[in-house]
Parts: C-alpha cells; sequence; structure tokens
C-alpha cells in the first residue's frame, strides 16, 4: 500500500498544503493499492515560482552543461528500470513487455533530446542580422495515465534542453509511476527548480497552470476535449501550446498485403498498450475483394491474443485503467451493435475468469460504415472496426474522412505504392508494415489531433523563441 502526500518542489519533497487524497485502485482487481494527497493552486503557484526564480540562471546556461544534466537524468531513470515496469504494471495494469518498452523508450526519448541539442545552432546570420533562439520560459507540462514515464520524460527533456524550467501535471491516476520518477529525479541531483511536479486534478492544478502569467509554454497529452479547454485557457495569456490530442487511426491493407504480415501487424498496432493508445490503428480499411479472408483471419489471429494479468509473461492486453474506462468501451461496443455493426469477436462484457478487473474482449466489428460512431469516435479500448474499400482512391479518402489525423498505417508487398498511399494521408505519422519507434523523427497530429510537434530538435525548438538584432 503507497500514501504519496507530497509534491516535487524547488528540488525537495514538499508537503502539500491541499488535503483532498484520491484512492489508487488496481485496475487488475479493483482493490485499494494506495492513495494520493491532491495538491491545490497554492502548491502550483509555489512549483511556478522555483522554477520562475530557477530559469533566471538556467536560461543562460551552455549546450554542454543541459546536455550534462540530461545524461544524469538518462542515467537515474535507467536506474530503477525495474521499478518503474513494476509501477506500470500494478497501477496502470499494462502488460509488462509494454512496460519495459516504455521504459527504454522513455530513456530514448532523453538521449535523443541530448544528442539534438548538441547538434543544433541557436544562433545563425540571416543577411544583416543576428536571428537567435531563445528559451520561452517556464514551461507547464499537462501528461496522461497510458504511458506516464514517456510523456514525463520525453516532454521534460526536451523543455531542459532548450533551457527551460518545468512544472509537470501528472494524472493522478499515475500517482504511484510519479512517485518513482521523482525519486530518480532527485537522485540526479539536478539543481533545484529545473524540474518540479505537483499531483492534482486537472479543474484545479490545470486550470492554474493555464492560466497563470508565469507559465511561458502549455505541453499537453489527452483527450481533445480537453486539449480545447487548455487552449482557450491559455490564450488568456497568449502562452505557447503544444497539443498531442486523440486519433482515430487507419490501416489500409492493399490487395497486395501478405496477411502473414499484415495480421501481427493490424492486432499489435491496433491493440497497442491495450487499445489505450492515441495512436492506435482502429479502423481496418480493406479491399472488398479480400474482406471475407481477411476477416477470417483476424478472428482466426484474435483467440490467440491473450487477455490476462499485465505480470504473466504472456499477457497481450490487460485491464482498462479504470472501471470508468471499462464502462465507456462497453457502451461504445453496444452503441455499434445498436447502428448495425457485427461483432465477429469479442463483444460485451469481460473475458471468463477476469471479472474482478477492468478486462475487455479484444472486439472486431464487421459491416460497418465510416459514417457509424464506432469508426468516427475514439474508444480507447481494444475495438477494431473493419470496413471496406474498392479502390485505393478510396481507401485514401475513408481514411482522410475524420476529425483527427494522428497516425496511420499500411501494410503492401510494394514499398513504392505504400509511400504513395501514405504520401495522401493526411496525418501526423505514417507506419508502413512495421511500426518503428523513431525518437528523432516529429511525432504530432493535423486537424483535431493536436497542435506542435515533440521529440528531438523538433521537440526543443517548441520551447525556443526567435529574436532578431540587426
Amino acid at each position: 500500500m503507497k500514501h504519496i502526500t507530497q509534491h516535487y518542489i524547488n528540488g525537495t519533497f514538499t508537503d502539500s498544503i491541499g488535503q483532498e487524497k484520491f484512492e489508487l485502485l488496481s485496475p487488475s482487481t479493483n482493490e485499494v493499492i494506495g492513495s494520493v494527497v491532491l495538491g491545490n493552486e497554492e502548491d502550483t503557484r509555489l512549483a511556478i515560482a522555483a522554477a520562475k526564480q530557477a530559469f533566471q540562471s538556467y536560461s543562460q546556461s551552455t549546450k554542454e552543461e543541459r546536455a550534462a544534466y540530461l545524461q544524469r537524468f538518462h542515467d537515474a531513470i535507467m536506474a530503477r528500470q525495474d521499478d518503474h515496469v513494476e509501477a506500470f504494471v500494478t497501477e496502470y495494469g499494462g502488460p509488462i513487455q509494454m512496460a519495459q518498452f516504455l521504459v527504454k523508450a522513455s530513456a530514448d526519448a532523453i538521449l535523443s533530446a541530448k544528442e539534438s541539442l548538441l547538434n543544433m545552432a541557436f544562433t545563425e546570420k540571416v543577411g544583416e542580422a543576428e536571428v537567435s533562439r531563445n528559451p520561452i520560459g517556464v514551461a507547464a507540462h499537462i501528461t496522461p495515465w497510458n504511458a506516464n514515464i514517456i510523456y514525463f520524460c520525453n516532454k521534460t527533456a526536451t523543455a531542459l534542453a532548450a533551457g527551460c524550467t518545468v512544472v509537470t501535471k501528472p494524472s493522478e491516476m499515475s500517482a504511484i509511476q510519479t512517485q518513482v520518477i521523482m525519486e530518480c529525479v532527485h537522485a540526479a541531483g539536478l539543481p533545484a527548480g529545473l524540474i518540479n511536479m505537483v499531483n492534482g486534478r486537472g479543474d484545479v492544478v490545470g486550470v492554474e497552470l493555464s492560466q497563470n502569467p508565469d507559465i511561458a509554454k502549455i505541453s499537453f497529452t489527452g483527450s481533445t476535449a480537453v486539449g480545447k479547454s487548455i487552449a482557450a485557457l491559455s490564450a488568456q495569456t497568449m502562452k505557447r501550446v503544444t497539443l498531442e490530442l486523440g486519433g482515430k487511426s487507419a490501416h489500409i491493407v492493399l490487395d497486395d498485403a501478405d496477411l502473414n504480415k499484415a495480421v501481427p501487424f493490424i492486432l499489435a498496432t491496433g491493440f497497442l498498450n491495450s487499445g489505450q493508445a492515441c495512436i492506435a490503428g482502429t479502423r481496418i480499411l480493406v479491399p472488398a475483394s479480400r474482406q471475407n479472408e481477411i476477416t477470417m483471419a483476424l478472428k482466426q489471429a484474435i483467440d490467440q491474443i491473450k487477455v490476462g494479468m499485465p505480470h504473466e509473461n504472456d499477457t497481450a492486453i490487460g485491464p482498462m485503467i479504470s472501471q470508468k474506462q471499462y464502462q465507456r468501451v462497453q457502451d461504445y461496443i453496444q452503441k455499434g451493435i445498436d447502428e448495425g455493426a457485427k461483432v465477429i469477436a469479442g463483444g460485451a462484457g469481460h473475458p471468463d475468469g477476469l471479472e474482478a478487473g477492468n478486462f475487455v474482449k479484444p472486439t472486431i466489428f464487421v459491416d460497418v460504415t465510416n459514417q457509424m460512431t464506432i469508426a468516427r469516435e475514439e474508444i480507447f479500448g481494444p475495438v477494431l472496426c473493419v470496413i471496406p474499400y474498392k479502390t485505393d482512391d478510396e481507401a485514401i479518402a475513408i481514411a482522410n474522412d475524420s476529425p483527427y489525423g494522428l497516425a496511420g498505417y499500411v501494410s503492401s508487398e510494394n514499398r513504392q505504392r505504400a509511400k504513395h498511399i501514405a504520401d495522401q494521408l493526411d496525418t501526423g505519422m505514417v507506419s508502413i508494415n512495421t511500426f518503428v519507434h523513431t525518437p528523432f523523427a516529429p511525432f504530432g497530429g493535423t486537424r483535431q489531433s493536436g497542435l506542435g510537434r515533440e521529440n528531438g530538435m523538433y521537440g526543443i525548438g517548441a520551447y525556443l523563441e526567435y529574436k532578431t538584432i540587426a
């Protein structure tokens, strides 16, 4: 049982002024595993003040000094690998293989920020003018519950690389994971005030960060609805904003696809992180001429996917984060049925033997049109929609007919043809035949999937302002 009562402010663990207590439940059993005391506006202002004070000197630091701090941050995170994995599996319910991947990816994100920093030029001559790029100020980070460590590390590393200081509000449902991260930050021995963290609710701590005039930049990952409210509040003080929001990504299976390769790719990206992933490919666009063949292949393959306790090495899909999220997914499954789609795998209710937790049957719908609710809205669970198309142009049109534009996937034996399709998808990223982790490449979405980009030099640039001196 873990009881968290402190925030991390100005280089120390600090007792919370706010006293609201939030219970932490195991997604696997719904048993209480701990609690966290939530901060209030005063806690948040103290953290902002610490970051503002630290910014005065840190903004003048050299690239080499920042790189050294990033290396210490990385080393401290990696020294607690097993603890991060255990916290993720226990508190979030993510499968252990996903936990191990995320910890490694988080460390890679820090190193990519370090390397990108060292390779960046912060001044250049443009005609008779000197143009410099300067740290914007104190950055506020608001992070979600579905992959806490990578969001924390990536946003923090790029902000520090730019010369900014940070205040983070993680999801209250990730408090145990965040505690391990902050213990790593403390062990790294970075200057006080560079990294600050306040546990709290979005409508309290998040609102204060969004409207406080001493915050220059907001980076938020989460739902489109919340992103819009943050953008609106931030506009009052003209904060710079990066928003990584929802998705309803299409996976286009071309008529030349090898199903021995395509089906595992479809299921891996569709059920990524138990389906609780903004980049999950949940609209499966298949050629009408092969619809029955692909549908049967998916149905057979899904029977081999284990839904189970996240500590077990062969588990591919763990529970949803909460009972609320479980019910959200169930409501969407029922909505799909009500609108005329047909379930060929999975469906409503718990898998047998897993009734105590928030487990969902991995579900595949057919007879889906792109106008159905289950094809339009982000479900954030292991639910796939199979949609037929007749021509490549129609597949592209269906894929782009969405309010979102975060990711896309293409399966084909012809790389050049797949690339031609990918070029026409209105999304921030497209993966062809396999999912590749690219920490140096820009990540973000179009349309209602967000604003701006993260990762590497692109992420660092989002924390810099241009100045021209002539």
